[in-house]
């Protein structure tokens, strides 16, 4: 059977990460891949001898068994935290906020931009926001004062009409990636950073790291970070300057596959998975919060996680037992689930 290295080899860099591995899984397992979009990736089919499933990129689901109320509600931070402190799984918390005055008529009081600053003030002026509805780490950052929080709704109301605003909380960042109940992986976060090079200060060095962010659709570093003179600073060539706040692969960090911390932390991520109803989704939980080994707590719940982790750690293996789950579970496969 040819390597996954093949199936990606000649593909534009803007070919989904999804369809590459729909399309080495349908290899093994002997279905028909066919891509719909004119060799973009963006829509295909995986077909056995009796039945037909078409699968979609970017905003679609990447897992169709997973209930289309289960995705909606594991994609809102607000109903996720709701649901999951329903069912006992403790979160980071938070009150939404809306950012424009359309559909004002259609909502309860208390969550406008004046309530948001109001919020923030309980808070200490210290917290972290995030799009409701945002993914990949875009516009998920710590603030610091109100002036920034000000700037932070200009700039977010510009992508997006809502956000989470919630207590900042620091410890270590895990994945757990749930497969009808069973731990697939377990992956450390890490934040992206800058290396030097010896000749630009800080400041260029994240500039040109932003750049690289925007041409991706993703917000640049914090405003607040950009506004420290530290940055100015010239790193000797090879050294490591980590960028604060947010971990996502799609922002600039890493993922290393790791073993959970602790049994609770994995029982928590089950727990929260079942809580929503999905049978496939990756858990992001910070565990020793303040330095406390039992301060475990989930931060999000990814109904439609990437899993090019797998393909950076020569990990194929867990790939095609994703796609098997799925393909079995829509009916491409005789073996049941």
């Amino acid at each position: 059977m040819p390597g996954l290295r093949q199936f990606r080899s000649g593909k534009p860099s803007s070919y989904p990460d999804q369809s590459v591995y729909a399309e080495y899984a349908c290899s093994e397992f002997g279905l028909a891949f066919r891509d719909v979009d004119g060799g973009t990736g963006l829509v295909f089919s995986v077909s056995s001898a009796a039945k037909c499933i078409h699968f979609g990129a970017g905003r679609c689901s990447w897992y169709p068994q997973n209930n289309a109320t289960a995705s909606s509600l594991a994609s809102d931070k607000y109903f996720t935290n709701t649901i999951l402190e329903s069912a006992g799984v403790p979160t980071l918390g938070g009150e939404y906020f809306f950012l424009h005055e359309r559909h004002r008529a259609l909502r309860a009081a208390g969550h406008e931009r004046d309530a948001a600053l109001e919020y923030f003030r309980k808070l200490g002026a210290t917290a972290f926001a995030k799009p409701l509805a945002g993914s990949r780490g875009d516009f998920a950052q710590a603030i610091y004062d109100e002036a920034s929080l000000l700037r932070y709704l200009d700039e977010v109301s510009r992508y997006y009409d809502s956000i989470l605003i919630q207590p900042l909380a620091s410890g270590i960042e895990n994945r757990i990636f749930v497969l009808d109940d069973e731990v697939l992986y377990t992956a450390r976060k890490y934040p992206p950073a800058v290396l030097g090079d010896g000749v630009r200060p800080i400041r260029d060095l994240l500039a040109a790291h932003d750049a690289a962010l925007q041409s991706r659709g993703l917000s640049p570093a914090s405003v607040t970070v950009k506004r420290d003179a530290s940055l100015d600073a010239v790193l000797p060539k090879g050294e490591r300057w980590d960028i604060p706040g947010r971990m996502n692969l799609s922002a600039g960090g890493t993922m290393v596959l790791e073993a959970a911390r602790s049994d609770a932390a994995l029982a928590r991520a089950r727990k929260a998975v079942r809580a929503l109803g999905l049978r496939v989704a990756a858990v992001d939980i910070f565990t020793d919060i303040g330095g406390d080994p039992d301060a475990i707590r989930v931060i999000e719940v990814n109904s439609s996680p990437s899993i090019r982790l797998l393909e950076q750690s020569d990990r194929s293996d867990l790939i095609l037992k994703i796609w098997q789950h799925t393909f079995s579970a829509m009916g491409l496969l005789a073996q049941p689930i």
